[in-house]
């Protein structure tokens, strides 16, 4: 994606799209799978970590970021591709690897129907399957 492409995606979703937040919109769109704020601040050298963490949770409270609390403990951030700020077409399910730590997006693997009960709202789901991914299985065999 192009600059003005992180422009028009943060003003959708009522972002003022300044320096700080087009870099780590950039940075975010970039990873095939979801990052932790230790690997964005690793990155954007630049940035120091409340900076980092403030341009996160503007885009949690905007929809722009999914935030995945899985696995280890370690919450993890992805850039969202929902064209909404009212509802997030691009929610979808998460493996965690038990042996090499990584959070991987299973995109094609549907969400599940959760009905909240009454007198409640639902903002949003996160389902986080934990096990073994290929990768680790197949140096395992190999192994063996």
């Amino acid at each position: 994606m192009d600059n003005s492409t992180y422009i028009e995606m943060l003003e959708h979703h009522g972002v003022k799209p300044t320096s700080n937040r087009l870099l780590i919109a950039h940075s975010l769109s970039r990873k095939h799978h979801p990052v932790t704020m230790k690997e964005l601040e690793d990155e954007l050298l630049t940035l120091d970590k409340s900076s980092i963490f403030r341009v996160l949770s503007l885009f949690r409270e905007h929809r722009l970021v999914h935030v995945i609390e899985g696995g280890d403990g370690v919450v993890r951030y992805e850039l969202c591709q929902s064209r909404h700020e009212s509802e997030d077409e691009d929610e979808h399910v998460h493996f965690y690897c038990e042996r090499c730590h990584r959070t991987i997006c299973l995109h094609d693997v549907p969400m599940p129907q959760i009905q909240v009960p009454e007198g409640m709202e639902m903002l949003s789901t996160s389902v986080l399957v934990r096990g073994v991914c290929e990768d680790c299985l197949r140096r395992q065999s190999v192994a063996s």
